[in-house]
């Protein structure tokens, strides 16, 4: 292997360790949700959130590491269902997320306890391979923890992504980032 390669890497490790290791700050996305997040994390701009999640529902907010390479994020969205519904939620929501990548391990899928609220959680490493034969890239592995919960007629969903190769040195962090959600909606 080639030595600057070597270095890269070992550089690209250690900065991914230093990044997990920040302490974690009160963070208020709304005046209804906090969160503990990493005292370096900085709002991602509205440009950088179109761009990095094009969907029909912009999510409330964005947060990401210095690097650009860890996010975390809340969407909100009405929805018909109580949060009596979340046991046979976790199976629609489980099916999509089989749908949406090429491969999905799954690290947890539980219904929990979090602040004295209920949360379907899902934490898994996904794969995203370019099926259509157009690239010849590798395919996109990520660690993911992505939490529900449904307020009033409120769908909120709290995601923390991370590049596999962070994984082992993020997850406890990710864990608890995603365990500090507090809510205070009626």
């Amino acid at each position: 292997m080639n030595m600057r390669y070597l270095a890269f890497l070992m550089i690209l490790m250690l900065a991914g360790a230093t990044f997990a290791q920040s302490k974690l700050k009160k963070t208020q996305i709304s005046k209804e949700i906090s969160v503990m997040l990493p005292s370096d994390f900085n709002p991602m701009p509205d440009d950088g959130i179109a761009r990095r999640y094009p969907a029909t529902t912009k999510p409330l907010a964005v947060y990401t590491s210095p690097n650009g390479q860890i996010d975390f994020s809340v969407t909100q969205k009405h929805t018909q269902f109580r949060s009596k519904d979340l046991n046979m939620l976790q199976e629609f929501y489980k099916a999509n997320l089989l749908e949406k990548f090429t491969d999905v391990d799954f690290i947890r899928e539980e219904i929990v306890e979090i602040k004295g609220e209920q949360y379907i959680v899902f934490e898994f490493v996904s794969r995203m391979a370019d099926e259509r034969g157009v690239t010849n890239l590798a395919p996109v592995q990520k660690y993911s923890i992505i939490q529900y919960t449904i307020k009033g007629n409120q769908l909120m969903i709290f995601t923390m992504h991370a590049p596999f190769m962070l994984k082992n040195d993020w997850q406890p962090t990710m864990r608890e980032v995603m365990g500090s959600v507090k809510l205070n909606v009626k």
